[in-house]
């Protein structure tokens, strides 16, 4: 049985913690609501100075059609930005939008940077 794979009749509540959000150029490594790590997708290296490390995920922007902006504090969903807020005096972030939603495997978290 594949523990990274969840089981198609397990109803209880969602435990896995880690989760990574793809965009074009990035992937945005998350633990709960917390940016642990940021890797560029062309090198695989992880960014020691990106603004999203250490910011909670506050949700996502939505484009339109029209060229309209529509922010959710809902998590980001494929074809969505990602969105920090201002906090502790750091601007506010939007990404790229997020082409997919993962899992990272195990090695990929234990190699994630220091805090």
């Amino acid at each position: 049985m594949n523990l990274d794979t969840p089981s198609a009749t397990y109803a209880g509540r969602e435990r896995r913690q880690h989760r990574v959000y793809v965009t074009r150029n990035t992937e945005y490594h998350f633990r709960e609501q917390t940016c642990v790590a940021v890797r560029d997708r062309k090198t695989g290296r992880f960014l020691a100075s990106h603004l999203a490390i250490r910011r909670t995920l506050s949700g996502g922007v939505r484009y339109h059609a029209n060229g309209s902006a529509v922010p959710s504090y809902a998590p980001p969903e494929v074809g969505e930005a990602l969105y920090f807020d201002e906090c502790a005096g750091a601007r506010e972030l939007v990404t790229s939008l997020c082409s997919s939603i993962q899992r990272p495997e195990r090695t990929v978290v234990a190699s994630y940077p220091p805090a």
